[in-house]
């Protein structure tokens, strides 16, 4: 904990508890010193001021050393749940010898008769008081009625997205959009008002005319335009794919790719790093750190995280991303520009993340290809799984991908696989290992830094626009 100042220090009352809920101690710096101090009784005894004889009492001081760092417990207590069973009777039975398990037991141990106990899955999320203002009510107009607002509302885990007008399509809808929505033209209208951002669009509209589908990522590879910026422009342009072999991918509005066989160029692929023992490196071993572990969950209070800029649309009327800032290495023209790797894969280079999406078009392997235009020519069905390719060609893909990471991973640490006795037939199935890292890179990768608001994950793309 202490190599760690993000983490806090735990506190447990039943230590050998598994469902026993900690208190937390937050640390502080600190300049104290470590003291040790003696108390000595010398057995001859003196006089005291009334003639009683009293011990003669000596204290011995000595520094130790210096305190830079303190832990305090600060918060309060929160609530203990007990595997615990409360009979007709109102009698308490624990029933940690039922639901533990200490020792190897044998398959009657699984299918006894228990009653139902299920820990609560988290507690408090703050373990300080707060302070709540409330709003006052609000005073409407005579005659006012409250809209009708649905049950599935009434009551969110946060506030609401703010809406940027995408218009989302799945891959068994029959009609594409052919325009974008009125919103999202109003939306872009209000931002789009100096120079530089008509530049953006002009560039944008001149990427779907080359290619009529883009990842986010890809287009932050070729233009340079801040991200809350993005949001507002692809609605404008393009519509976005939920499912299918073009998930999550903007498309031209008025194409669709499941019409033309060309379009397979431009399909996705969900990649992500193998790696175990097989391989003949551990998670722990990899050059691409994973973005999240379960093994370093710890509490939403533990990090003190700056607040992110809220990005209002006076802002964006400002030129945000536009205008170059005080002390800013980047001209502006590059500023939000990410690297190609990115988007692109290229035979010699570790992918920046562990999990990546790729477009088929973007795989620069000659031997990637090969397996891609297998039936150049012969498509005759577009399906959900593998669009207009072959059967099973993205699982051809990754094994050779894997395949080619392999080799990077034993060029740059030949002490991985000096012990290494699997074979390197390109066919063993193996746990993935999936997760980005934003924060922390490799030698390896040293040259890739992404800008802020950088995304692999559909999922975050999709709540970004709903």
């Amino acid at each position: 904990i202490y190599a760690d100042p993000a983490k806090r220090l735990e506190l447990y009352f039943r230590p050998k508890d598994p469902y026993c809920h900690p208190v937390c101690a937050n640390r502080f710096p600190t300049s104290t010193m470590l003291l040790r101090v003696r108390r000595s009784t010398k057995k001859q005894q003196q006089l005291d001021t009334e003639g009683q004889t009293q011990p003669e009492v000596q204290f011995e001081m000595e520094i130790l050393g210096i305190v830079t760092t303190v832990y305090k417990f600060q918060g309060m207590s929160d609530f203990q749940y007990l595997a615990m069973h409360s009979g007709p009777d109102g009698k308490q039975t624990s029933m940690y010898d039922k639901v533990l398990m200490l020792k190897p037991e044998k398959e009657e141990f699984f299918n006894r008769d228990l009653p139902l106990y299920i820990p609560p899955p988290i507690f408090s999320r703050l373990d300080t008081p707060v302070d709540y203002f409330y709003r006052p009510d609000i005073q409407h107009r005579e005659g006012y009625n409250n809209p009708q607002v649905s049950g599935e509302n009434l009551i969110g885990l946060s506030r609401a997205r703010r809406p940027h007008n995408a218009i989302f399509v799945n891959f068994d809808d029959e009609e594409i959009p052919t325009k974008p929505l009125d919103a999202a033209v109003q939306n872009w209208k209000k931002v789009c008002t100096n120079p530089v951002d008509k530049k953006v669009e002009e560039e944008l509209r001149k990427l779907f005319e080359v290619r009529p589908v883009w990842s986010r990522n890809a287009v932050k590879a070729n233009i340079s335009v801040h991200p809350d910026k993005l949001k507002v422009l692809l609605p404008y342009l393009a519509y976005y794919m939920l499912t299918g072999p073009w998930r999550s991918l903007w498309v031209r509005f008025g194409y669709d790719p499941r019409k033309h066989p060309e379009a397979k160029i431009y399909q996705v692929l969900d990649f992500r790093i193998r790696c175990g023992m097989k391989y003949g490196y551990a998670a722990t071993d990899m050059p691409v750190k994973a973005k999240r572990s379960t093994y370093n969950y710890s509490l939403p209070i533990t990090v003190k995280k700056q607040g992110s800029h809220t990005v209002s649309v006076h802002d964006l009327k400002q030129g945000l991303g536009s205008a170059g800032t005080p002390g800013a290495k980047k001209p502006p023209s590059s500023r939000y520009k990410l690297k190609e790797s990115i988007y692109i894969f290229r035979e010699g280079a570790l992918p920046p993340y562990r999990q990546m999406f790729y477009q088929l078009c973007d795989l620069n392997v000659d031997s990637l290809q090969k397996i891609i235009h297998r039936n150049d020519g012969t498509e005759s069905e577009c399906t959900e799984r593998d669009g207009w390719c072959l059967a099973k060609t993205s699982d051809d893909l990754r094994d050779s991908m894997s395949l080619m990471i392999k080799q990077i991973i034993r060029s740059t640490r030949p002490a991985l696989f000096s012990n290494t006795t699997s074979s390197e037939d390109g066919k063993e199935q193996l746990a993935y290992e999936s997760g980005e890292d934003e924060d922390d890179e490799e030698e390896e990768e040293e040259d890739f830094k992404p800008s802020d608001g950088s995304e692999n994950e559909m999922e975050t793309e999709i709540l970004d626009y709903v």
